[in-house]
């Protein structure tokens, strides 16, 4: 049986205008990702393929669409108010980014994140995550340090209160704005190619490591403040390591 979305869902949540973004979070403010407007898809003056495949990742990677859940083309094309030639290119892209699998005859689903896989982004992750940090404590500006310490403070209270709605756009903020400190173009651009990935698996156990993430991250910034790079390192691998036996449970690990 096919699960298929709920008419309007996409209209209510991931319009394009009010898709979350890292940037819709302002550190310290306490405020939510913004998102009221329900503008349709076919009414914005974008690229359309490109608005679409931004929503539809994002529905996935905030477990909108589960795992397993198939992606009708027609259901689709009429939520966004567009023509299905977008939404099959999008599809179709998501699929070389392993968030969709594509079936003969059988159309798209939302793919399965294998346990391998996971291993996988980990194990590239303790290396780039690492060496970011290392070098954030290296380079870091005054005015750098100040914002890595609003946005682990808003990500700690928000974690504290509750209010998992908000941490993974934060999350993403948070390693944004370390890799900015980093100040390595090279390195950005692969922690940038993986950050999708990353909230997705960060999404799936947000309620396992509610603070204990963001007391990792204060633990980040303040070996920056020190200006200690190795120190810095290590912390940044070990809160890797933390979320990646989180990930697979303590059993498998």
């Amino acid at each position: 049986m096919e699960v298929r979305p709920a008419r309007g869902t996409f209209r209510r949540l991931y319009t394009f205008s009010n898709v979350p973004r890292a940037n819709d979070v302002t550190p310290g403010s306490g405020a939510r990702p913004s998102g009221t407007r329900t503008t349709k898809v076919g009414a914005l003056h974008q690229p359309l393929t490109a608005v679409v495949l931004k929503a539809i990742r994002q529905a996935i990677v905030t477990g909108l669409y589960a795992p397993g859940q198939r992606l009708v083309e027609e259901d689709l094309a009429a939520e966004f108010d567009v023509s299905r030639a977008p939404v099959r290119e999008s599809l179709h892209l998501l699929a070389v980014e392993g968030f969709v699998e594509i079936e003969p005859r059988r159309g798209a689903r939302v793919a399965t994140f294998s346990r391998k896989q996971a291993d996988d982004l980990f194990v590239v992750r303790l290396t780039l995550e690492g060496l970011v940090a290392q070098l954030a404590a290296e380079r870091r500006t005054d005015q750098q340090l100040t914002e890595l310490r609003r946005v682990a403070a808003e990500g700690l209270a928000a974690a504290k209160a509750g209010r998992t709605d908000e941490l993974p756009a934060l999350n993403t903020l948070f390693h944004q704005t370390l890799a900015d400190t980093a100040d390595n173009a090279i390195l950005a651009d692969h922690l940038s190619t993986l950050s999708s990935m990353i909230q997705w698996v960060y999404a799936k156990r947000i309620r396992e490591r509610l603070t204990d993430s963001w007391s990792e991250h204060m633990e980040i910034v303040e070996a920056i403040a020190d200006r200690d790079p190795e120190r810095a390192l290590k912390s940044a691998r070990r809160h890797v390591e933390n979320a990646w036996v989180a990930y697979v449970g303590p059993q498998e690990a």
